[in-house]
């Protein structure tokens, strides 16, 4: 994750206390300006999926110990399907599974490159694209997300 700010620092870690205390991972936090307000969010996850009962535990955990800080409105979410991969657990997880790899300017046309995620370190992201290896210098992604394999869904429909 990028530096933080002191107080995002002590918030992240009072987080990563709960998180661990409730045998959650934490994902991320952020602090997102909206026009209602500022929105500390906290995405948490586990083994098997995190539920939103999970949300709702940790949520009433958490927030006593986040009332010195200066937010409007606090959110307890899953990362998603389609969640960015950020941390070591993350990538370890994604090792072999089909991303998409935003950058920050096009190379050889390209604004996205996708494939099944073969390496991804402080240096690089590899991404197996058709018959090939696409090695892109990490200072050039700004951010790599998994993609849904929504296959299943069109399984059920028949």
């Amino acid at each position: 994750m990028p530096p933080k700010n002191a107080n995002m620092q002590k918030i992240t870690a009072i987080c990563e206390r709960f998180a661990a205390k409730l045998e959650y991972y934490l994902c991320d936090v952020a602090m997102e300006k909206e026009p209602t307000g500022r929105y500390l969010r906290i995405y948490i996850d586990k083994d098997g999926g995190i539920t939103l009962d999970d949300c709702e535990k940790y949520h009433r955990a958490v927030q006593p110990s986040l009332e010195d800080y200066d937010y409007d409105f606090l959110e307890v979410c899953s990362p998603g399907i389609d969640r960015p991969i950020k941390n070591q657990r993350d990538i370890d997880a994604s090792i072999g599974l089909e991303v998409a790899a935003k950058l920050y300017k096009p190379m050889n046309g390209l604004k996205t490159v996708q494939g099944a995620l073969v390496k991804m370190d402080e240096t690089e992201v590899v991404i197996h694209c058709g018959e090939e290896d696409v090695a892109l210098p990490r200072k050039s992604v700004a951010q790599v997300r998994l993609v849904p394999d929504l296959s299943a869904l069109d399984e059920d429909d028949q």
